[in-house]
């Protein structure tokens, strides 16, 4: 017998804002938060854009002592666990620490400044530059391990270091967590901290976005002339519930996850494969008993690579169908990484929950070998549906689709 899973919090630390009012009047605005970094010490650099969070601070009553094993990724994520948990009612509950309680969370790595510490190792010979938490800061499970010890939960933790899949990883491995009975809570989603060289890693494969001097005017999804994806960072949790527990304690239930699907694609590290991307999404599909006809909109993972558009929205045509609407939310904070999955999860729950879909800014003319879907450009459109999608490729090939059932 299976559980159903809904979402009854979330929290969002983004180059956005952090409060959904922030967010969504910065989504209807239509413009982007891409800037031009102070990187030009990086002298074989191409890209000088990134997205950052302006002015994060974590709040007054973080302690010193907590905050020695965090670096910025872990402190991004902790403090969007904590607004989650906020509007979930639980924080501060016993519940959280009771191991009723579950964690899964993902980032591509943890804080890079912290690893130069093993560099000096390496280069220098020293271990001057290393501390007792130089490496709780800079592991790739940084995030999970610092939300599990800020707010004492005691239940599983499932790391998800995944790349661009990892903060929708997290939900779906906690959606299965809860379905399959081991818990009856979880903290989900995924966090990243901008670093040049996360750049540099897209950079030298000639994939990032070299519009240094006009950062409004990308990154461009799908569009024929994009040149590339923008780097940002961020963090979102969500708390994921069981449904009749979140009914029991009279919790608001903002949607219902009910369908997951992740795979690989079985080929190459870094090229795209159309076909397992597909499979990807029909396993969502399969696994929440619905068809590709079901779903009235697809958040697409949507970074601006030639490569990576085309395959993804011909996946989308033939696992979803023709026409189907769609926009990328990568055209307004970059590609955030190991948070995307989560907060491109998040704004979807609420922006469709208000009855409407942010387009894909920059999104001019359509790529003519882009598949066949209905774009949203050019202005806020308004959608009433019961079923969206959500989807992410990342690095390794790993794969994930969500399918979320919208409002209580």
């Amino acid at each position: 017998m299976t559980r159903r899973v809904v979402v009854t919090g979330a929290g969002g630390v983004s180059p956005l804002g952090s409060e959904w009012t922030e967010v969504a009047a910065s989504l209807k605005a239509m413009e982007n938060r891409i800037r031009r970094m102070d990187w030009d010490i990086y002298k074989d650099l191409n890209t000088r854009l990134g997205c950052p969070v302006e002015d994060f601070e974590v709040p007054a009553h973080y302690t010193r002592r907590q905050l020695r094993t965090m670096g910025r990724n872990a402190r991004l994520a902790v403090r969007a666990s904590e607004l989650a948990l906020e509007s979930a009612g639980l924080l501060g509950d016993p519940i959280v620490q009771a191991g009723k309680m579950g964690i899964a969370y993902g980032s591509c790595s943890g804080s890079t400044d912290a690893s130069r510490g093993f560099l000096r190792l390496l280069t220098d010979h020293s271990t001057d530059g290393m501390t007792a938490t130089t490496s709780v800061r800079s592991m790739a499970y940084t995030a999970a391990i610092n939300i599990g010890v800020f707010f004492g939960i005691t239940g599983r933790i499932i790391p998800t270091p995944s790349a661009c899949a990892a903060g929708s990883q997290g939900i779906g491995y906690a959606y299965e967590s809860i379905k399959y009975g081991m818990q009856d809570l979880m903290l989900a989603g995924g966090s990243e901290e901008l670093c040049p060289t996360q750049a540099a890693t897209f950079d030298v494969l000639y994939a990032t976005s070299t519009q240094n001097d006009s950062p409004e005017a990308t990154p461009r999804p799908f569009d024929r002339d994009r040149d590339g994806l923008v780097i940002g960072e961020g963090a979102c949790t969500l708390v994921l519930e069981e449904y009749e527990h979140a009914r029991a304690r009279g919790a608001t239930i903002l949607a219902e996850i009910v369908g997951y699907g992740t795979n690989a694609n079985g080929t190459h590290v870094t090229n795209p494969n159309k076909e397992t991307m597909g499979i990807a999404m029909d396993l969502a599909l399969r696994n929440a008993g619905l068809q590709g006809s079901d779903i009235g909109y697809v958040n697409a993972h949507g970074t601006a690579t030639d490569a990576g558009d085309i395959a993804e929205s011909q996946a989308t045509e033939h696992a979803v169908g023709r026409g189907v609407p769609i926009s990328s939310l990568k055209s307004y904070m970059g590609h955030t990484l190991g948070a995307c999955g989560a907060l491109e999860a998040w704004v979807t729950i609420m922006m469709l929950g208000e009855g409407w879909a942010a387009p894909t800014i920059n999104l001019r003319n359509v790529d003519e070998n882009c598949g066949d879907l209905d774009y949203i450009r050019d202005e806020v459109r308004a959608l009433s549906l019961e079923f969206a999608m959500t989807n992410n490729f990342a690095f390794g090939g790993i794969h994930t689709s969500l399918i979320i059932k919208l409002g209580g």
